[in-house]
């Protein structure tokens, strides 16, 4: 860089804030129109440089369950975690600090500065399409693991970005929607968790939301003002959702960063809006400063010491992965099959064993480089068993990729498909060699915005012998040839309104083709995109692959059983796929796609030694449950997954979980259900009362409860005190015996309750929880601190309701077997 001189001693960015005046020199050698360019994208995934003051462009990047880099390409993978769902079902923040950390150091691995994560929206409805990317239906528990999660990554000097600031918690019409909540459940509830990563964890970045809080979208919101800055001290960028910055109003906000870039709703239009005084250069001032600062603190500002210049906490991902599983892994059953001793036959069944989902649909998406099946880690978990697998139900809905390993490249020979793009004359002007036939253009090189039109060439020499649909999955039309013979023309049914869903979860067209194992056939996809508006215009996606063609589902379900009845035990994994969960779209119910139920009914019926292993992001209907041997949820394990179901199922590991979100046994008992805006508005008409609460409030019992887990073993809470509040805090002690045969995990958890309350209150709420561990027999101690701020409600202030509240003790939201009280 050029007209910089280093200091002798740089300044360390750590005791700066963004109105240091050592940010004065550099914002006075900025002219206008370099001080509004700084404030929207360069690209997608990165910031503007600006050379003269020492200034490199930042990385962006989702998260939150690992970290993707610039491309989307499976040529550079990425370490994929656990879903948020399993992370929240640790109870741990010392799990989520390490899982921070990991997402840290990926980062720096790709050369990324700032993790678009963690996602702190709440579990209002299990309808909600991105439930597996968030923590829980209860702000105080995701408060804690969220201000964890940002202290890792932020300790080894990455940025963490917690989001979607705020009351983004569903998907339909959610560029549009405006939330109707009042200042109480804003407070108590949809605030807290951004309020402790940024006052205990001081968060560098938030991301505002797409939708409208009360008559102002997100990013123009007086909530970006206060709470976020002038209560809680925020200091650092208030980055937007890509494309959420829609007008000059913003700029005079708390917005600071509009993405992606480089057009946008502000650029020229902003410097016009301050030199006529419509906007006041101070708050353009303002914004740059924290953009500056978060440069300085991820080493991109000459002259300033980052955070940390180098990663300070390092684990293996790998094996993090794996241990984040286990950690979240709940179980729900057990009639004392597991864990499972050496059995000699094991019948394995059900589409997600073989073709488990590791992660959920949308932006979070990574690309791993090796997935360990339940399949697979079952097998080696019992080396010694005879493992039969069948497949027992369809759950695909739409295209699945080509098998990597059956794709040759007709031009290098190798692994892989060659990838062309055409101009309108037809003129080859991009082409690259791909090892996979899921394409995804959001950033990075390739010229989307010159393309005409795209041809994906490979030979398939398939595994499997048998009838498929063979098609492709984008916004366009396209032809499919086969050996040179043109197949067919499709055009996929074009989508609605979500130019993002439409992207991330595009419509598919398929046709009917025979394969043989072992005999390759020329694939040719000639296709022509229909270019994507709303900011994604340089953006693409394309997905040629294979779907199933009529299948026997009855068939498929009496071979099943017959494989279980001929074995000593039946693993059966059940789950969802990318159409039932994704971002994009929220859920139309909670039932498991396809045959999967009538599938487990059978194979229990062939085998009452049933083992179910329920692989989803969020809650699913389990009517079978009280039908088979053991339940354990799994939720998306990571690349991971299948070793821990290995270690679980053999007793290696002991499933850690505990219920962060209430599982229903019927769609219809669900107290708070609703995510489809009426005219254009989603009323939170329940005010403070969502998961547990409003389950509490109505009277209805669930399947499983919030807070709900089995182990390996037993526990009992004994001698339970506390000295009462001193200043903020009380503590509650309590010693938790190990009365079973092995060592375990155990989560204590303490609710509140103030029964004779003057305002409405939860019938209870938690205020507190810790993790214990011990060895067979011998015992754990837990202080678990209770904040008094957490007794208080909101009514334009906290307000502190003087008297007793009762706190009870125990293993979940309905098992509660001791209590202190507390005066306040």
């Amino acid at each position: 860089m050029n007209d910089i001189t280093a200091t002798a001693t740089a300044r360390d960015s750590r005791t700066l804030g963004p109105d240091a005046p050592e940010f004065d020199d550099l914002l006075a050698r900025l002219t206008l129109e370099e001080k509004v360019r700084l404030l929207t994208g360069r690209d997608f995934w990165s910031t503007w440089p600006i050379e003269k003051i020492g200034l490199r462009a930042m990385v962006v990047s989702d998260g939150p369950s690992g970290v993707r880099g610039e491309v989307w390409d499976e040529r550079s993978p990425s370490l994929n975690l656990p879903s948020a769902t399993a992370l929240s079902a640790s109870w741990d923040p010392q799990v989520a600090a390490r899982y921070g950390a990991a997402s840290a150091v990926e980062a720096r691995r790709k050369g990324v500065d700032v993790v678009l994560g963690p996602t702190i929206n709440l579990h209002r409805s299990p309808l909600g399409g991105r439930h597996f990317e968030a923590f829980s239906e209860d702000p105080v528990l995701t408060a804690q693991l969220a201000a964890a999660y940002v202290d890792g990554v932020q300790r080894n000097g990455v940025g963490a970005t917690p989001k979607h600031y705020v009351a983004n918690d569903f998907e339909t019409e959610r560029f549009t929607a405006d939330v109707r909540v009042s200042g109480r459940a804003l407070r108590e509830v949809y605030l807290r968790a951004f309020e402790d990563a940024v006052t205990e964890a001081h968060a560098w970045v938030v991301m505002s939301a797409y939708n409208s809080i009360n008559g102002a979208t997100a990013s123009e919101n007086e909530l970006l003002e206060t709470p976020l800055n002038s209560e809680w001290g925020f200091d650092g960028v208030v980055i937007s959702d890509w494309t959420a910055v829609r007008s000059i109003e913003s700029a005079k906000h708390a917005q600071d960063l509009a993405m992606p870039g480089p057009v946008g709703a502000w650029g020229d239009a902003l410097v016009d809006a301050v030199r006529r005084g419509d906007v006041d250069e101070s708050a353009i001032d303002r914004k740059v400063r924290r953009i500056l600062l978060l440069a300085a603190r991820v080493g991109a500002l000459e002259g300033f010491e980052p955070v940390a210049p180098m990663p300070l906490e390092v684990d293996d991902g790998v094996a993090f992965a794996r241990e984040a599983e286990v950690e979240g892994a709940v179980l729900v059953e057990n009639d004392g099959i597991l864990p499972l001793p050496a059995p000699k036959r094991i019948a394995v069944i059900g589409h997600n064993a073989r073709n488990a989902r590791t992660q959920g649909g949308g932006s979070a998406t990574v690309l791993p480089e090796k997935v360990v099946s339940p399949l697979e880690g079952i097998a080696a978990a019992y080396p010694a068993a005879q493992i039969t697998y069948s497949i027992g139900a369809i759950v695909q809905e739409g295209l699945a990729e080509l098998e990597r390993e059956s794709m040759r490249n007709p031009v290098t020979g190798g692994p892989g498909a060659r990838v062309e793009f055409l101009d309108a004359a037809g003129r080859v002007i991009f082409a690259e060699d791909r090892f996979a036939s899921g394409l995804v253009y959001f950033g990075g090189d390739a010229p989307i915005s010159r393309m005409s039109s795209l041809v994906l060439e490979t030979d398939y020499e398939p595994s499997e012998t048998g009838a498929v649909r063979l098609g492709f999955a984008s916004v366009g039309a396209g032809r499919i040839m086969l050996d040179g013979e043109l197949l067919g023309e499709l055009s996929p049914t074009e989508p609605g309104d979500d130019v993002a869903g439409a992207f991330l979860d595009p419509p598919s067209a398929s046709l009917p083709v025979e394969f043989e194992a072992g005999r390759p056939r020329r694939i040719r996809v000639e296709f022509t995109p229909r270019r994507l508006g709303g900011g994604l215009g340089n953006a693409f996606s394309i997905t040629v692959g294979t779907e199933p063609a009529g299948t026997d589902a009855e068939a498929l379900i009496a071979a099943a059983a017959a494989a279980a009845a001929d074995a000593d035990v039946a693993v059966v994994v059940v789950g969802t796929n990318s159409g039932v969960e994704s971002e994009g779209f929220d859920r139309a119910d909670l039932a498991l796609p396809g045959r999967q139920d009538d599938l487990v009914r059978a194979v229990a019926q062939a085998n009452p030694r049933t083992i179910v292993i329920v692989n989803s992001g969020s809650p699913v209907l389990l009517p079978w449950r009280a039908q088979v041997a053991a339940v354990m949820l799994t939720w998306f394990g990571g690349q991971e997954y299948g070793t821990a179901i290995g270690a679980l199922l053999s007793g290696e590991s002991e499933p850690g979980g505990r219920l962060p979100t209430t599982w229903p046994a019927r769609l219809e008992d669900v107290p708070v259900i609703a995510v489809t805006p009426a005219g254009g508005v989603l009323a939170y008409d329940e005010g403070i009362h969502i998961g547990y609460r409003a389950w509490l409030r109505a009277g209805s019992r669930p399947a499983y409860p919030f807070g709900y887990g089995l182990g390996y073993t037993r526990w009992e809470i004994r001698d339970v005190s506390t000295g009462g509040f001193r200043g903020e805090h009380a503590t509650v002690d309590v010693t938790v015996v190990n009365t079973g045969d092995r060592a375990g995990k155990h989560v204590v958890q303490v609710y509140a309750e103030r029964a004779d309350s003057r305002v409405d209150r939860p019938v209870r709420w938690l205020v507190g929880f810790a993790v214990v561990r011990a060895e067979a027999g011998s015992s754990a101690h837990a202080a678990i601190r209770v904040s008094r701020r957490d007794l208080a409600y909101w009514e334009d202030g906290w307000i502190e309701e003087p008297g007793e509240y009762r706190l009870r003790i125990g293993s979940s939201v309905l098992d509660l077997p001791a209590d202190v009280t507390v005066t306040v």
